[in-house]
């Protein structure tokens, strides 16, 4: 009976939002490698990190010590808007599943921008209008992050400059115009409006581009452009710590609920809402407080986890940022057009890389025709339509709801539902037609990649 009591939803008072974001690194043994200088090898300094990113923002990416970093109060505010999100309670597909687990999901798209994105679009926004710069440049894959940012620079009267994936640009272009709305100049990548993204067309004619490649052009356009800086949507330091909030919030209601996850899922591209998802339950790992079981989900088309190499690469496919060591598949790695989700960065976290390989999470990879069975499985019991990448936390989350069916134990999982997918009925449509396949690069694919690494 006392199971009943549970809600279906269980939000957070406002006064419970947290006022600080939590650093993973602070409790870290081993801290994740510094980014290196491309043309020294030599650690990135705040000065050279600072030609290219906001200085505030450089003192985040670099602080490996604080636990906890103050969140200014204009972004409380912001947050205010639309946080705290909700701790959800999966009873519809419990019931659907026949599973005596128990399944929450922290949902992130009750916001304009559709996703978890806008936690670290509105700081990086702001550091960049306390700095007094006039704009800032980025990238976006499926468009979520360019949407959020788009959003955050109309609300601090910031230029933003968007270089959005080829592909996307064209498959989703009501994402787009979203960012078009809130008065983004978006360009499709690779383009012809730099020396990079001409190179890049010069090598790859014909190419449907990679989060590689648009990383590349944003930075160029950043370093030319006076009163400009580049910022990042996922792997940086930084934006693990903004997402944190994601994690806190999950594990205070969680907390409220007096229940404790056994197995906590999310979908990883460059591992920004997974790191943010897990972040105070790895600080108790870390801490040796609790133990939890963590698996990130990445699609079988972009494997860096699982058959990535961990070696020091280049961020972009320019090869023009700096180098970090991180699981990647090699940074001119691009992922077919076929692959319908925001997951196709060829590398990963250098903090989730190094967690990974201290052996203190797991990764596993999904082919997307079952990523997509999984999304419309849950939008049918559930009554949310979840976006492709937050489906492949769903589609694991669903396999080890499975699997305590079949030996009868009642395990507590907690999954990332990133946010919405109304913006990607293109490739809900294509799941339908049958015209979606599951392609999963060769071996020799990818040690045709791996044989470009950095040798030094």
């Amino acid at each position: 009976m006392a199971e009943q009591k549970i809600p279906y939803k269980t939000y957070l008072d406002e006064s419970e939002i947290p006022t600080a974001w939590y650093n993973m690194r602070a409790d870290m043994k081993n801290k994740p490698a510094p980014l290196l200088n491309p043309g020294t090898h030599q650690p990135m300094t705040a000065e050279e990190l600072g030609g290219v990113f906001c200085a505030d923002l450089v003192a985040q990416e670099l602080d490996n010590d604080n636990r906890f970093i103050a969140i200014p109060e204009e972004i409380q505010s912001f947050y205010r808007m639309y946080r705290p999100s909700p701790l959800v309670r999966a009873y519809f597909l419990e019931k659907a599943l026949g599973t005596p687990a128990k399944i929450y999901y922290k949902f992130e798209g009750n916001n304009t921008s559709g996703s978890h994105k806008l936690n670290s679009a509105i700081a990086q926004a702001y550091y960049a209008k306390k700095q007094g710069l006039k704009g800032v440049t980025t990238e976006t894959g499926a468009g979520q992050w360019g949407t959020a940012l788009s959003m955050a620079c109309a609300y601090f009267g910031l230029d933003c400059k968007v270089f959005m994936v080829k592909v996307s640009y064209e498959q989703k272009p009501f994402r787009r115009e979203v960012m078009r709305v809130y008065g983004a100049d978006v360009t499709p990548s690779p383009s012809t409006t730099t020396e990079i993204g001409k190179k890049i067309l010069e090598a790859h004619p014909g190419t449907t581009g990679s989060l590689g490649c648009a990383i590349s052009e944003a930075v160029e356009v950043a370093v030319k452009s006076e009163g400009y800086r580049y910022v990042l949507g996922s792997v940086l330091n930084q934006v693990l710590l903004h997402q944190s909030v994601i994690g806190l919030e999950a594990k205070a209601a969680m907390d409220k609920l007096g229940v404790k996850p056994d197995i906590i899922i999310g979908c990883a591209g460059g591992g920004s809402n997974l790191g943010g998802l897990i972040s105070p339950f790895m600080g108790e790992k870390l801490r040796g407080e609790a133990d939890y079981r963590i698996i990130a989900v990445e699609p079988a088309s972009c494997p860096s986890f699982t058959r990535g190499v961990y070696a020091y690469d280049f961020c972009d496919t320019g090869m023009v940022c700096p180098l970090a060591k991180m699981y990647t598949l090699g940074s001119d790695f691009i992922p077919s057009a076929n692959h319908a989700g925001g997951l196709r960065y060829h590398g990963m976290s250098p903090v989730l890389s190094q967690l990974y390989d201290d052996g203190l999470m797991e990764a596993v990879s999904v082919e997307q025709t079952k990523v997509f069975e999984a999304a419309e499985m849950f939008a049918r019991v559930e009554g949310t339509l979840p976006a492709p990448e937050s489906s492949h936390a769903i589609r694991v989350a669903i396999d080890e709801a499975l699997k305590c069916k079949e030996t009868g134990e009642e395990k507590t999982i907690l999954f990332g539902l990133t946010g919405t997918g109304y913006f990607d009925m293109v490739a809900y449509e294509k799941f339908h037609d049958g015209q979606m396949t599951d392609y999963i690069p060769t071996d020799e694919e990818l040690a045709k990649y791996r044989a470009n690494l950095p040798k030094f």
